[in-house]
């Protein structure tokens, strides 16, 4: 049964923590619930609102694209937004300057776009327009006059990607959220790291006690590591302290060693032929006289 992944879930709450202005009511102006979808109707057969137990043969969602054949499962991999209109800034944002921003974000080729597939939308209410990144196709059904389609290649969505940076920088640009709001995938990656250097985990490898016995319990965060580093690294450089200043030459051993092997055969067996017989003829001239 087609399912709707979590991060087009994300997604979608995201639009409409933001766009649902009064989630008590129902208002036009207002993106509702029931405005932003994922997984299409029963009546939906084929395309990226669904998945494998729903595509068709020669699915476009799935041939055209190795992206998508690769990453093909049970999620759908599009995103439905309604209508909505609201003034931030001084200014009336709606669906129509919604979607010109995002198609406007995809031809210029921004990093949080390039898992987007196509957008259909209407530009002015009266004309159906289609971005497709593979070039396939200009427009869509009439249906897109009142509420805008984007598809995401399926290996992202199969991959779970984060795919709310686009929408969080055109809250951020609108002047719905402010900047330093984070995502939850960067909230829990900062956790994480955090945990990792402060309090460690079986990851981490042996757990190490900087400070040998002692009032504090061994560790195995990436501060006790650091700590263990150079706690052993000041013992090594003191050892090298204490061995570089001693004498390692001992020369009468290095004399003797020398005098040893050098015995009367050698001697004689390392001069030349003409230097021999001049010390041979020196001695017999010593012993005459």
């Amino acid at each position: 049964m087609t399912r709707a992944p979590t991060n087009l879930l994300a997604v979608r709450s995201l639009l409409l923590a933001h766009l649902d202005l009064d989630p008590a009511a129902a208002r036009p102006q207002d993106l509702e619930p029931a405005e932003v979808g994922i997984v299409g109707d029963a009546d939906h057969v084929g395309g990226y609102h669904c998945g494998s137990d729903r595509v068709v043969a020669g699915d476009y969602s799935v041939v055209e694209s190795p992206r998508d054949a690769a990453g093909l499962t049970l999620d759908a991999s599009a995103l439905d937004i309604g209508r909505f209109s609201v003034t931030s800034g001084g200014d009336v944002h709606d669906l129509r300057s919604f979607s010109a921003w995002c198609v406007a974000q995809c031809v210029a080729g921004a990093d949080d776009t390039r898992d987007i597939r196509e957008i259909i939308y209407s530009p002015d209410g009266t004309t159906v327009r289609r971005w497709d990144r593979l070039g396939r196709r200009s427009t869509g059904d009439a249906s897109h006059l009142w509420h805008t389609h984007l598809s995401f290649f399926r290996d992202s969505t199969k991959a779970g990607r984060d795919q709310t940076p686009l929408f969080r920088r055109y809250l951020t640009t609108i002047g719905l959220l402010k900047e330093d709001d984070m995502s939850a995938q960067a909230e829990s990656q900062i956790n994480s790291l955090f945990n990792a250097v402060f309090n460690g985990g079986s990851s981490m490898g042996r757990r190490v006690d900087p400070d040998g016995p002692g009032p504090s319990p061994e560790s195995n965060s990436v501060v006790a590591k650091l700590d263990y580093t150079m706690y052993r690294l000041d013992a090594a450089l003191a050892q090298l302290a204490i061995l570089s200043g001693k004498d390692f030459t001992d020369e009468p051993a290095i004399v003797a060693g020398v005098l040893a092997s050098l015995t009367p055969e050698k001697i004689a067996a390392a001069l030349p032929p003409s230097l021999a017989q001049q010390v041979a003829d020196e001695i017999a001239r010593r012993m005459a006289a």
